[in-house]
């Protein structure tokens, strides 16, 4: 699980606030 979460902290680094879900839907878009 703390690898889950430390992901999830660099993804929404990454996608400039966006959680993975929303980069992931705006992705496939």
């Amino acid at each position: 699980k703390y690898i889950y979460f430390y992901n999830n902290e660099r993804y929404q680094l990454k996608t400039k606030g966006l959680t993975p879900i929303e980069y992931r839907n705006q992705a496939l878009a």
